[in-house]
């Protein structure tokens, strides 16, 4: 998949690593795996000065904006000047400023990790894609909290691959320079 045109920078995507999300009745699979792989992603991004943009979903439920359980995970926080995005819907592209934020710039390529894979993680992949982003879903850097968790991830990653988007594992991620 060709990058945006004129458009060469990338950007990390860390979707919904909030607190509530890891105190649910099913706890989230490989938890403080991924929570390690996404701050390695992180790391290297800002070791090249790709924008790592934060984005929280909020709801009237588990995830009430500015509450603690809407809060960021304490392992994964933004530096100052980092962007932060506020979201309602699952694509992270719907009714947010994600898009102006990647466009202003320069971002082709985004690199997709975070919570919850068949939910915003999968929305959120989707539109990266229909906006003609090249996309990276981390397939080693998102996760769920379903009984059926590993089958989740397993399928998703498939599925999204085969909708475009290129699944790596967080190792295998290159940022690359500005």
């Amino acid at each position: 998949m060709e990058k945006k045109k004129g458009k060469d920078r990338q950007a990390l995507l860390v979707v919904d690593v909030q607190q509530g999300l890891f105190e649910r009745e099913i706890p989230i699979y490989q938890a403080e795996r991924v929570l390690a792989n996404i701050n390695r992603l992180i790391g290297r991004a800002r070791k090249t000065a790709a924008p790592v943009i934060f984005i929280q979903h909020s709801n009237d439920g588990t995830l009430k904006k500015n509450s603690r359980e809407w809060q960021l995970h304490p392992a994964i926080q933004p530096l100052p000047g980092e962007t932060r995005i506020y979201k309602l819907e699952a694509n992270a592209f719907l009714g947010t400023p994600l898009e102006e934020e990647l466009n202003k710039r320069g971002v082709g390529e985004v690199v997709v990790c975070g919570l919850v894979t068949h939910g915003c993680v999968k929305a959120t992949t989707l539109g990266a894609i229909e906006k003609g982003f090249r996309t990276v879903l981390a397939g080693d850097a998102h996760s769920n909290f379903s009984r059926d968790a590993a089958k989740l991830i397993a399928k998703w990653n498939r599925e999204l691959g085969g909708k475009g988007a290129e699944i790596l594992n967080s190792q295998e991620v290159v940022f690359s320079g500005m």
